[in-house]
């Protein structure tokens, strides 16, 4: 019997929290690619000492990063759900970010990518969401789409694991569709 290549996506939350809302988020999107092959990792893993140029110099770039970039390379596709922290990306994944970007400029390989954010309040991450869409190209990124996820808890059953709002569901699932065609 012939074995399917599936795609492969690669998932993760860009938090640095225990009990992301975000993490919620990017598994839900993730579960809706049918037929995919879903990974979902946790930036905790790849966590490193705070990227400095002397550090480098002095110790080189932590296994980490490059343990993080072969999953990126091992992926067909990416979906991130980025967690807002003063308007930017978390300080987690920022220096995971800087110290991938060390080995290469292409961190993300020419992967195709759809990039989420939620947070409690009504502008649901926006502002990272825009830096990370205009960001991701610059790095070797081919964001096919992104979507922000206002008042996290009026939209999301936790519970369920699932969008409530009708609109904000089928939203998402025509951009994972976009994502895996």
């Amino acid at each position: 019997m012939e074995r399917l290549n599936l795609m492969r996506i690669l998932a993760f939350s860009a938090s640095n929290s225990s009990t992301s809302i975000n993490r919620r988020l990017v598994e839900y999107a993730a579960s809706l690619a049918d037929g995919a092959e879903i990974e979902t990792l946790d930036i905790h893993d790849y966590e490193m000492p705070l990227y400095r140029a002397d550090r480098e110099e002095a110790d080189g770039i932590p296994q980490q990063a490059h343990d993080f970039l072969a999953r990126v390379g091992a992926a067909d596709a990416i979906i991130i759900s980025f967690a807002e922290h003063n308007g930017i990306y978390t300080a987690a994944f920022k220096n995971l970010f800087d110290w991938c970007s060390r080995v290469g400029r292409e961190v993300w390989q020419g992967k195709r990518m759809l990039l989420l954010a939620t947070s409690p309040g009504g502008r649901g991450g926006q502002g990272v969401l825009e830096f990370a869409a205009g960001a991701m190209p610059r790095f070797g990124g081919e964001v096919v789409g992104h979507m922000s996820v206002p008042s996290f808890g009026e939209n999301f059953d936790s519970e369920a694991g699932r969008l409530t709002n009708a609109e904000l569901d089928a939203e998402l699932r025509a951009l994972v569709g976009r994502l895996t065609a």
